[in-house]
């Protein structure tokens, strides 16, 4: 069962990114938007233009799946298992509505990453360790702002 914190991270982050490995072990990060939380126990990723990473899921089912709330800069990391899940499977259909409304129609997928997670580890940005007492969320928040652009952060 995920956690209400993870649940919360997957909902307000817009990417999360997926690594997988290939049996020669050669590694695959790939960034996805249309993915949710599944029965509270799950990942689900709607596959839309993922032809490496569904290719290395068959050969090994170990992924990573990271992501962060890049004004936070807090997130989570689930190592776990994957499954692609056709839509001919029997919970696709199950699945298939959770993304739909994420995609507003606009994607069309016809598998989905299922993970189970089996690690959770908590994401953070190295402000949090190194200046406990200076790196606040809001002072983050705002930093963040401004390296983004999404401030006026004039002098005057």
């Amino acid at each position: 069962m995920l956690s209400g914190t993870v649940l919360e991270y997957i909902n307000r982050s817009v990417l999360c990114w997926l690594a997988t490995a290939s049996t020669k072990g050669i590694p695959n990060v790939s960034p996805k938007e249309v993915f949710a939380c599944y029965q509270q126990q799950s990942v689900i990723i709607a596959n839309i233009a993922s032809p490496t990473t569904i290719k290395n899921i068959k050969e090994n089912p170990n992924v990573c799946l990271s992501f962060i709330d890049v004004l936070v800069q807090k997130g989570y990391q689930l190592k776990g298992k994957a499954e692609i899940i056709t839509n001919d499977h029997p919970e696709f259909s199950k699945m298939e509505p959770q993304l739909l409304q994420l995609t507003k129609g606009k994607y069309p997928f016809p598998s989905i990453t299922f993970i189970t997670p089996e690690k959770i580890k908590p994401i953070l940005a190295p402000s949090y360790l190194l200046y406990p007492e200076e790196a606040t969320e809001e002072r983050l928040i705002e930093q963040a702002k401004i390296a983004y652009g999404l401030t006026n952060h004039n002098n005057s």
